[in-house]
């Protein structure tokens, strides 16, 4: 009996997991970005139904500061660091979307997903340079950050290629705009988890 009750629980979960893979998917997705900062994104989405779309994200950019000296090196030390502790104008952005999504073929291996949301952005920016006497190994200066936060609109289209059921690739243009900072760019990554349902599905 308590075989037969195993069997039963085992097959509903499967069945039941069969049924909500075929009306829903979520995934995780991580990408670089490039354009007028480069960083990296991550996001949690959820599609329902092939059609309707919700995402959670965060975005992290850097770029050279515009107010650097001209006469700035960063030293021996810190360019065997790769730069780690290089002075960056930085901004983050966490923010949540909604959209939806276009299938361009009936397997669903190809699909537009289109959103629009509203961000929480964390603006750093170096100043208050001051200039010392150093030797090649160490940076000339040394500076403090200036750190603001602002809301941001979120624009970000994206092209999907699920190839299987877990796994796909993205391509993505993406626009943060606030009162400060316009972040303008195109992200490249991969898109992990449960991301399409049922061949059938419309």
């Amino acid at each position: 009996m308590k075989r037969i009750v195993l069997l039963l629980l085992l097959f509903n979960t499967i069945i039941i997991s069969a049924q909500f893979a075929e009306n829903n998917a979520i995934y995780s997705t991580t990408a670089l970005n490039f354009g007028n900062y480069f960083g990296t994104d991550i996001s949690f989405n959820y599609i329902y139904k092939t059609k309707y779309a919700f995402k959670f994200g965060y975005t992290g950019n850097i770029r050279k500061p515009k107010s650097l000296p001209e006469d700035y090196h960063t030293g021996l030390f810190n360019g065997l660091s790769f730069g780690i502790s290089n002075p960056y104008d930085q901004f983050e952005n966490y923010h949540i979307s909604f959209g939806k999504v276009y299938k361009l073929n009936t397997r669903g291996t190809l699909r537009v997903h289109i959103s629009i949301g509203l961000g929480y952005s964390i603006i750093k920016e170096p100043e208050n340079w001051v200039k010392f006497d150093s030797s090649f190994l160490v940076q000339n200066y040394v500076w403090t950050y200036n750190g603001y936060k602002t809301l941001s609109l979120v624009l970000n289209p994206k092209i999907e290629l699920p190839f299987s059921k877990v796994y796909g690739f993205i391509l993505s243009p993406m626009l943060q705009i606030n009162k400060d900072r316009i972040y303008l760019g195109i992200s490249v990554g991969h898109m992990f988890g449960l991301l399409r349902g049922d061949k059938k599905q419309h």
